[in-house]
C-alpha cells in the first residue's frame, strides 16, 4: 500500500519540482535533460527543507520574518539545484544514457587491454608524456621494435595505424619507418560459416542462389576482408571481396580510443604536439572508415579508371551485387610480377611509374598502395591493378605545387624548390624562408653535385628538412609520398636498375613541354581571358567613379569592425561574462556589508531587515557566480571536443 501511495504521489512531486527545473535551465542557459534536472530539483528541495528546520519555530511563526526568509529558502533550494547540476556536468558531461552503457563498458575493457599491451612492451612511460634518456640520445631501435610488436598485438586497427606511420618519413626517424614497414596485414581465414552468413545477409540470399559458381576456399585473407572466386549466371568470372564479421565494430571502437589517446598525448607531451598526433589520428580514422565501406572502394575504382592510362588495366565493379560489406568485381587473370619476362620488365616498370604519376599529377585521383601484391601481369602484356581501398586525392592547387616541386628539383633551383615546397605544406607564420632556402640549397648540392646521381634518398632528405622546420605535410601529399615510396620498392623488385628519379624528372619535363605547345598555350590564354572578362567590363566604370569621387573630395574608405560573425560572438561572450562577474561581485559585496552591519529595523530578536536583504543578495551573488562558472566550463568543454 505504501509503495502504491508513493507511486501515486510521484506526479505531484514532479509538478512541485518542475518550477525549479525550468528556472535552472533558464539561469544556466543550456539544455539539461529532464531526469537530471528533476534529480537536481529534488536535491535542492531537500536542502531547503533542512535549512528551514534549522530556524527556530518562533522565528517561523513571525509573519514578517517568515516572508523575509522565504526568498533565502527558495534561493537555497535553487542554489543547491544548480550546484548539483554543475557537479553532475563535471562528472558526466552531456548526461548519462543507459543505452550507451554497454558501449562504455566495452570501450573501458578495450582500454584496459590496450594499456596492458603497451605496458607489456615498455611503452607505458611514453603514454604519460615522460621522456626516455635513451630516446633523447637517439637510441630509437629498441623503441621501434617494441612499438611494432605492440601494434601487431593490438589488432587490425593498430596494424593499419602502424602501416600509415611507416609512410610518414617526414615525421618519424628512419629506424621507425623501416621497422613499421614490417607490419603485415595478413591473418588466418575466418570461419566459413561466419563469412557465408555475411554474404547471405548482404546479398539477400545464399551465394549458391546468386552466383552460378562460388568457391568457398578464399583466394586471400586479410584483417579487413577475404576474397573468393565466383562465376556469374552470365558466365563471367568474378572475385567477391567480403568483409570479415565484427571488424567494423572493433575498428570503430579502436578509432575512438586512438582519437582519445591522441588528444590526451597532445595535451601532456611535447613530442606529441610536435608530431601533431591529433591530426594524424583524424586522418587515420577517416582513411580506415573509408576502407570499411566497400561502396567507397567501388567509387574509387571508377575515379581511378577515369584518369588511368591504357597500359594498366583495372577491374570492373558489378554495382548491382555490391554493398557496404561485399564487393563483386571482374576477375583479372594473370600471374605475379616476379614471373614477368626479363625483356619486358623495363617497359612494365616505366608503364607503372608513368601511370601512377599521371594519376597524381593530371587526374588527381591515384592508387595509394601499389605494392607487388596489388599488381599482376595480364595475358595481353598489360599490368593489372587491384585493391582500391586506399586511394589518394589531390586538388588542382596541390597538383600544381607538386609539379613545381619536381621541376625545381630537376633544375636544382633552391629558391624555386622553396616556393614549390611551401605550396604543398601547411606553413607557419614564424617560418624563416631564407634559412629554409639555404637548407634546400644544401640538399640540392648533396644530391645534384658533380658525379652524383639523385635517388630516392633525395626525398628522405626533403622529409628531414620538412621535419626540422616543423612544416606540416597535408594528408593528401603524405599519401603521394607513401605511394611513391611503395612503388619504388615494387619497381626495384621488377627492374633493379630502374632509375625512378630520372624517369620522374623526364615525366615532369614532358608535362611542361605539353603545356607549352601552341594549342595548350592558346587554350590556357582563352581560359584566362574568359575568367578576367567580367573584371575588365566593370573596371572602366569603377575607375570613373573613383576619379569623380576624388575630384569632388568625396573619396573615403569604409572599414567594418567585427564583420566576421565569429568576432562578434567572441566579444559578446566576453562582455556577457564580464557583466556577470561584475554583478556577482557587487551583490556579494553588498551582502557582506549588510550581514556584518547591525543597523536596520528588527524583524525578530536576532534578525534585522538589513540581514534579510543580505541573505537575499548573497543567494543572488552565488547564483550569478555559478552561472558564470557553468558558462565558462561548457565553452571550454566544447573547445576541447572540437579540438579532438
Amino acid at each position: 500500500m505504501d509503495i502504491l501511495l508513493g507511486l501515486l504521489t510521484l506526479p505531484l512531486y514532479a509538478l512541485v519540482l518542475w518550477p525549479l527545473v525550468v528556472a535552472s535551465r533558464r539561469v544556466l542557459g543550456v539544455r539539461i535533460g529532464a531526469v537530471r534536472a528533476l534529480c537536481g530539483a529534488g536535491f535542492g528541495w531537500l536542502v531547503a527543507g533542512g535549512i528551514g528546520q534549522a530556524f527556530p519555530l518562533s522565528l517561523m511563526h513571525n509573519g514578517a520574518a517568515a516572508i523575509g526568509l522565504l526568498i533565502p529558502l527558495a534561493g537555497s533550494a535553487f542554489l543547491a539545484t544548480l550546484i548539483f547540476l554543475f557537479v553532475a556536468e563535471l562528472a558526466l558531461p552531456g548526461g548519462f544514457r543507459l543505452r550507451s552503457l554497454r558501449a562504455k563498458v566495452s570501450r573501458a575493457r578495450r582500454y584496459s587491454q590496450i594499456s596492458r599491451i603497451a605496458i607489456k612492451h615498455g611503452l607505458g612511460r611514453y603514454l604519460t608524456g615522460r621522456r626516455d634518456p635513451d630516446l633523447a640520445r637517439g637510441r630509437h631501435a629498441k623503441l621501434a621494435r617494441s612499438l611494432r610488436r605492440a601494434l601487431e598485438e593490438g589488432g587490425v586497427t593498430f596494424v593499419k595505424l602502424g602501416q600509415l606511420l611507416s609512410t610518414r618519413a617526414d615525421l618519424l626517424p628512419a629506424v621507425f619507418v623501416d621497422e613499421l614497414a614490417k607490419l603485415q596485414d595478413s591473418v588466418a581465414p575466418a570461419r566459413a560459416t561466419a563469412m557465408w552468413a555475411v554474404l547471405a545477409e548482404e546479398l539477400g540470399g545464399s551465394p549458391d542462389d546468386v552466383f552460378a559458381e562460388f568457391d568457398p576456399e578464399p583466394l586471400a585473407a586479410a584483417s579487413v576482408a577475404q576474397v573468393y572466386r565466383a562465376k556469374l549466371r552470365s558466365g563471367e568470372d568474378v572475385v567477391v571481396k567480403v568483409q570479415r564479421p565484427g571488424v567494423r565494430e572493433q575498428a570503430e571502437r579502436d578509432i575512438d580510443i586512438v582519437r582519445r589517446v591522441a588528444a590526451a598525448l597532445e595535451e601532456r607531451a611535447d613530442w606529441a604536439r610536435s608530431l601533431g598526433v591529433a591530426e594524424l589520428a583524424d586522418g587515420f580514422a577517416e582513411a580506415l572508415t573509408e576502407e570499411l565501406d566497400f561502396t567507397i572502394e567501388a567509387r574509387n575504382i571508377a575515379a581511378v579508371a577515369a584518369t588511368s592510362c591504357p597500359s594498366v588495366a583495372l577491374p570492373t565493379v558489378h554495382k548491382a551485387l555490391s554493398t557496404e560489406r561485399v564487393l563483386v568485381m571482374s576477375r583479372l587473370a594473370g600471374k605475379p610480377l616476379d614471373q614477368a619476362p626479363a625483356a619486358d620488365r623495363k617497359r612494365l616498370a616505366r608503364s607503372l611509374l608513368r601511370c601512377l604519376l599521371d594519376q597524381v599529377m593530371i587526374g588527381g585521383v591515384f592508387h595509394a598502395d601499389p605494392h607487388p601484391g596489388n599488381l599482376m601481369l595480364l595475358a595481353d602484356g598489360r599490368l593489372g591493378l587491384l585493391d582500391f581501398g586506399s586511394v589518394g586525392r589531390l586538388d588542382a592547387g596541390l597538383r600544381g605545387g607538386l609539379q613545381n616541386l619536381l621541376l625545381a628539383l630537376d633544375r636544382g633551383d633552391p629558391a624555386a624548390l622553396r616556393d614549390g615546397l611551401l605550396e604543398v605544406v601547411d606553413r607557419t607564420d614564424e617560418i624563416d624562408e631564407q634559412r629554409l632556402e639555404r637548407a634546400l640549397g644544401a640538399l640540392v648540392a648533396r644530391h645534384f653535385g658533380p658525379g652524383r646521381t639523385p635517388d630516392l634518398d633525395l626525398f628522405t632528405g626533403l622529409f628531414r628538412v620538412v621535419a626540422d622546420f616543423r612544416l606540416s605535410v597535408p594528408p593528401p601529399v603524405a599519401a603521394v609520398f607513401r605511394a611513391l615510396a611503395t612503388v619504388e620498392g615494387t619497381l626495384a623488385a621488377l627492374d633493379p636498375g630502374f632509375d625512378v628519379v630520372a624517369e620522374s624528372r623526364a615525366f615532369a619535363v614532358e608535362q611542361v613541354g605539353a603545356g607549352l605547345r601552341p594549342d595548350s598555350l592558346r587554350r590556357t590564354a582563352v581560359n584566362e581571358v574568359m575568367a578576367l572578362l567580367p573584371v575588365l567590363r566593370r573596371l572602366p566604370r569603377r575607375v570613373d567613379r573613383i576619379g569623380a569621387a576624388l575630384e569632388e573630395g568625396r573619396l573615403s574608405v569604409n572599414v567594418r569592425l567585427f564583420s566576421d560573425e565569429r568576432d562578434r560572438s567572441v566579444v559578446t561572450e566576453l562582455v556577457h561574462e564580464v557583466l556577470l562577474a561584475f554583478v556577482g561581485a557587487a551583490t556579494g559585496l553588498m551582502a557582506v556589508l549588510l550581514l556584518t552591519g547591525t543597523g536596520g529595523p528588527r524583524v525578530a530578536e536576532d534578525l534585522t531587515l538589513h540581514q534579510i536583504f543580505g541573505y537575499n543578495l548573497l543567494v543572488v551573488s552565488a547564483l550569478v557566480g555559478l552561472r558564470l562558472l557553468f558558462v565558462v566550463f561548457r565553452r571550454s568543454g566544447r573547445r576541447s571536443r572540437s579540438a579532438r
